[in-house]
């Protein structure tokens, strides 16, 4: 009766802040993959509702009462089922991580109980991440996070993913903005391989990379350490940091480039992952 879900990395390959609203909440438009690295949620019957935690970034979780896992399964209607999360993402790194949790167990406990999966939008309410996590596939992800549309398909293409295990504040990151009101993504694809998808990428940006390395300056070293590796097409910052990418348009270029950052900075966290279609 057991079932899980695998909860991938969520990548902002380009993001950009095209305003604010009265509210306060930023206006984005933004590029989003997915890759196969990622947290694993199981959910079994049980009497009550409860959350073990493992994994190497458990320590750092709080199992009561807001997780986002809790609150994916009270937001479902759920109240008797044990739920494991397997925490391999560093949390609060700019790579959807919580978001991607709560939506794991959304689809998880759907199966589990046969209710019906809440349409994505409506999943808004845990967070503005967690509708573009629900169906983890390229999207173009804009108004808070809410607004979802279908992008071009992607040509084969990995990541090396690599976070200092520096604390980065995204309220702090969007007050340190200097611009609010940036105009939207250009007209996305076709991208024939990865090579295209990186000169795509590059006409466009990630508007809190410039404040997040005001606050972390170690964040331009790992950028500028991804950007040297060989095969590297691109780096780049996801989210509000601290976790940045290098672009490869091949698997053992991105696993290289893996090891040798590995081998200069062990006390990073570090993967070469494959884009999911």
């Amino acid at each position: 009766m057991a079932t899980e879900d695998f909860a991938p990395a969520k990548i902002n390959l380009a993001l950009h802040v095209t305003g604010r609203r009265a509210d306060g909440y930023h206006l984005l438009d933004s590029l989003v993959v997915f890759a196969d690295a990622g947290d694993r949620v199981s959910v079994r019957p049980a009497t009550g509702l409860s959350l073990r935690l493992t994994g190497p970034f458990a320590p750092a979780l709080d199992p009561e009462p807001d997780n986002l896992v809790l609150r994916a399964a009270r937001f479902l209607g759920i109240t008797d089922a044990a739920i494991t999360l397997e925490k391999n993402l560093p949390v609060a790194s700019g790579i959807g991580g919580g978001s991607a949790d709560a939506a794991a167990t959304l689809r998880a406990l759907s199966r589990l109980t046969g209710r019906a999966l809440p349409d994505a939008p409506q999943t808004a309410a845990l967070g503005a991440d967690v509708p573009v996590c629900l169906h983890p596939r390229p999207r173009r992800m804009s108004g808070i996070g809410e607004v979802l549309a279908d992008v071009p398909p992607l040509p084969p293409a990995w990541l090396v993913l690599a976070n200092p295990g520096v604390a980065v504040s995204t309220p702090a990151i969007f007050r340190a903005l200097v611009r609010r009101d940036g105009i939207g993504l250009p007209p996305l694809g076709p991208w024939a391989d990865a090579d295209a998808l990186a000169r795509g990428l590059s006409a466009m940006r990630n508007d809190l990379e410039a404040p997040a390395t005001a606050l972390q300056p170690v964040i331009g070293t790992v950028l500028a350490e991804l950007a040297v590796q060989k095969g590297c097409l691109l780096s780049r910052m996801s989210g509000s940091g601290a976790t940045c990418f290098g672009l490869f348009g091949r698997p053992e270029q991105a696993d290289a480039a893996a090891g040798d950052l590995f081998a200069r900075h062990p006390d990073w966290w570090i993967r070469a992952a494959r884009i999911l279609d």
